[in-house]
């Protein structure tokens, strides 16, 4: 569970997970997702947010999830409030692949069940394994 009372919280938390876990620097990954922000929100609705962004120096797409303790205001298309936020970094370069990996993140979303599923996980290691699981589906 992230603590955030703001989508600024939020963003830098979010950066500061691709930092720690990929090695990225944590101001550069703000940068880029403030930057597509701007062009409009990423609140993708069903209070979940999809912040993402393409940088360079990447050589295969980056996701982060944080589930929030509380719903935040983020500017989504259905006006409410977020608390599952999916972040996902691609390769400068990488224009379907990129594609490709948000429509993914947006279908495993739609699908009500894994909704509240990761809405009622127990833990990080519940929220691990539920995400790990369609992943490795994905790929099969």
């Amino acid at each position: 569970m992230a603590d955030a009372d703001g989508k600024d919280i939020i963003l830098d938390q979010l950066a500061g997970r691709f930092a720690t876990v990929y090695g990225l620097d944590q101001q550069a990954v703000l940068a880029r997702i403030v930057e597509r922000e701007r062009l409009g929100s990423t609140g993708f609705g069903r209070r979940i947010a999809i912040p993402h962004a393409r940088m360079a120096g990447l050589t295969r797409p980056a996701a982060a999830f944080m589930r929030l303790s509380s719903p935040v205001e983020f500017d989504a298309a259905d006006g409410m409030p977020v608390d599952l936020v999916f972040g996902l970094l691609s390769p400068e370069g990488a224009g379907a692949t990129h594609l490709h990996a948000l429509a993914a993140i947006s279908r495993m979303m739609r699908d009500e069940r894994m909704h509240e599923a990761l809405t009622a996980a127990p833990s990080p290691e519940a929220l691990y394994s539920l995400l790990s699981n369609v992943i490795d589906r994905d790929a099969a």
